[in-house]
């Protein structure tokens, strides 16, 4: 069996009732990365949002100094910081000093935001967030490399910025981008990022997977070829009977399911989702977030779908690990990332899930 490395995506809470003290939240989550440490998991990642119901990380950093402090072998992330809410050379010594605070042990995933609401909230262009994102990212990589770092850009200007720490891994954390077009596919490639993926269906993630180790080799890259992660969600109980008939509540489920795009709390607001019900604005058109859209659209509408389509992985122990095995062939990842807070599901299951997860899948991939 090939070796395979399992991470885990932690809401945080997502779902937490309102009066829950958010202290006692984070600190169950702490003790939680540390469970799935000593269980032999390799990553733990978290999100970040602004604006959001579910944002309970709107600062990765801090969160994850925490995380650092009380683990000492699993290595931490976000997937992603949202690069264009933040200043470059601030990131840059932030992601830094939390390398030397878990002694090299970030994962520094990068993305661009995907939700039109969250920059109209802050007074930002949604539209140009690429662009922003752009120079920031070429800012952050020149002040973890460079003696000081000079800049002009149309977002962005630095005179002689001198930013201090250097990052504890050399010459820096690896760099990840989580991406879903095919021009940000090809721009990871170029760039020699390692790349992630979350929402699409296996078919989706299989081609764009391909293609994405196509134009990484024709850059000519020295090797070896960066590392791809999938995030799914994921429900484990003891036979394939019981864990369906646990997750089938809480995906696909309006009642039990996560807060719906075009829907929830954020429709209620002023602003709501933003221009569009999609929440993308007019980007909710270009043809790969249309395809992507029908088939979230499809697995808030059909259990089955997300089954079949591998946007969810349910089953006993040893069905999970078949259906890794499957999944490795055909799509090529080598991080698997594990979503069990599905929705509402009620702590118990979850934590089910998670110590089945850990006992009986991690160890077979060993």
């Amino acid at each position: 069996m090939a070796r395979l490395d399992f991470a885990l995506w932690d809401a945080v809470g997502g779902y937490s009732q309102k009066d829950e003290v958010m202290a006692d939240v984070y600190d169950e989550h702490i003790r939680l990365a540390q469970e799935v440490e000593q269980a032999g998991w390799h990553s733990y990642f978290v999100i970040e949002h602004q604006n959001s119901p579910v944002g309970r990380i709107t600062a990765p950093s801090v969160y994850l100094t925490a995380v650092a402090r009380a683990t000492s072998v699993l290595r931490i992330g976000a997937m992603m910081w949202q690069l264009p809410f933040y200043h470059p050379i601030r990131l840059a010594q932030e992601i830094a000093m939390l390398d030397h605070l878990s002694r090299g042990r970030v994962e520094f995933g990068t993305g661009i935001g995907v939700h039109e609401h969250e920059f109209i909230r802050w007074g930002m262009d949604f539209y140009q967030r690429a662009a922003i994102a752009g120079e920031v990212m070429e800012i952050v990589k020149r002040a973890w490399t460079a003696s000081e770092v000079t800049f002009e850009g149309k977002y962005f200007k630095f005179d002689e910025a001198l930013p201090q720490p250097k990052p504890f891994q050399q010459p820096h954390p690896p760099i990840w981008a989580a991406v879903h077009s095919e021009a940000a596919i090809e721009f990871a490639a170029r760039n020699n990022y390692h790349v992630a993926q979350n929402l699409d269906t296996d078919e989706a993630v299989a081609r764009k997977f391909d293609l994405y180790r196509k134009t990484w080799r024709e850059c000519g890259h020295p090797g070896p070829m960066p590392r791809v992660f999938l995030m799914r969600q994921v429900h484990v109980a003891e036979t394939d009977e019981k864990a369906h008939e646990e997750a089938r509540r809480f995906i696909a489920s309006r009642e039990g399911g996560a807060v719906p795009v075009g829907g929830g709390p954020i429709e209620r607001t002023r602003i709501g989702w933003g221009t569009n019900a999609r929440g993308m604005g007019r980007d909710g058109e270009r043809p790969h977030d249309k395809e992507r859209g029908e088939a979230i659209f499809r697995a808030v509408q059909n259990y089955e779908f997300n089954i079949e389509s591998g946007l969810a992985l349910v089953g006993s122990p040893e069905t999970v690990i078949r259906r890794l095995e499957e999944g490795q062939k055909r799509i090529g990842y080598n991080i698997f990332c594990c979503n069990h807070e599905i929705g509402q599901m009620p702590p118990d299951l979850v934590s089910n899930s998670i110590r089945l997860f850990g006992k009986e899948v991690v160890p077979a991939f060993r």
